[in-house]
């Protein structure tokens, strides 16, 4: 298994990590993720009426990654505030 972490980081490829999100619509889903991306945007598709042809609307929900998390699970906390 080190050998092909070895072999990922002399490519240049970032290796894959389990995240785990917390609070929210989403509490408790877990993903996996490369680069450690600070802020993670979960949608959720919303039943529309009368919308013309072809709109989707979608619920944005935003999840901030906890910096004091460094090995995995890394954690993800709903912001509820976000535009």
């Amino acid at each position: 298994m080190d050998d092909m972490k070895a072999m990922r980081d002399m490519a240049g490829v970032e290796p894959w990590e389990t995240a785990v999100l917390f609070g929210g619509p989403a509490d408790g889903v877990r993903l996996r993720l490369t680069g450690r991306p600070s802020v993670l945007q979960v949608s959720h598709p919303c039943r529309v009426e009368n919308a013309p042809d072809g709109m989707q609307i979608a619920a944005l929900h935003i999840y901030r990654r906890d910096l004091k998390v460094k090995s995995e699970p890394l954690r993800y906390g709903f912001d509820g505030v976000s535009p």
